[in-house]
C-alpha cells in the first residue's frame, strides 16, 4: 500500500514523506516501521507497517477530491449548524473537532475549519478555538499545496476567501 518516498497524510499532524522502511528488533521480534519525515516541520516518527491503516495513514487526496472539496467550501452554508455552533459548549465542540482531526479525513478537517471560520466572523474566538483554526488551516493548506502545486500563501488566501465569500452569500 505505501512505499518509500510516498507522500502521505498522518492524521492530526499533516503531510509526511516515507523516508525509509526500517526493521527494528523489539522484545526479540523483528518489526518493520515506516520512518516518516514531516514536510513542514522538523519531526520524524516511526509507524509500524502493520498498523499504518489503523493509525489512519493515507495517500494524498486526488486532484478531483481537492476540486470537489474547494467547490463544497465555496457553497453557501445552509441550516443552523454553523450559526448555532458558537452557542454550543466549547468543550463539547472541541471533543467533536478533535475526533474529526484524528480521523485524518480531509472533508472532516475542512468541516472543522469551516465551522471555526464562520464563528470567527460572528464572534471573537477563544484562545483554544484560534489554535485549532490555525492547526486545521495548516493541515489543509499543506496537503492542498502539494496536490495542486500551489504556494502556501496562495492556497491560504484562496481558502480564507472561499469561506468569507461563501458566508457573505449565505
Amino acid at each position: 500500500m505505501f512505499k518509500e518516498n510516498d507522500k502521505i497524510v498522518y492524521p492530526g499532524y499533516g503531510v509526511a514523506t516515507i523516508d525509509r522502511i526500517v526493521t527494528k528488533n523489539i522484545a526479540g521480534k523483528s518489526a518493520q516501521f515506516f520512518e516518516l519525515k514531516f514536510v513542514n516541520n522538523d519531526m520524524t516518527i516511526l509507524v509500524p507497517v502493520l498498523q499504518a491503516e489503523s493509525v489512519g495513514l493515507r495517500h494524498l487526496s486526488s486532484q478531483q477530491q481537492v476540486s470537489d472539496l474547494l467547490s463544497m467550501l465555496a457553497q453557501p452554508a445552509f441550516g443552523s449548524k454553523y450559526k448555532d455552533a458558537a452557542v454550543i459548549n466549547w468543550n463539547k465542540r472541541n471533543k467533536e473537532y478533535q475526533e474529526k482531526l484524528r480521523s485524518g479525513n480531509l472533508y472532516d478537517i475542512c468541516s472543522v475549519y469551516r465551522d471555526l471560520k464562520v464563528m470567527e466572523q460572528k464572534k471573537d474566538l477563544s484562545f483554544g478555538e484560534q489554535r485549532m483554526l490555525l492547526a486545521t488551516e495548516t493541515i489543509i493548506v499543506e496537503e492542498l499545496c502539494l496536490v495542486t502545486n500551489t504556494t502556501k500563501e496562495n492556497m491560504t488566501g484562496k481558502l480564507r476567501t472561499l469561506i468569507t465569500t461563501r458566508e457573505q452569500q449565505g
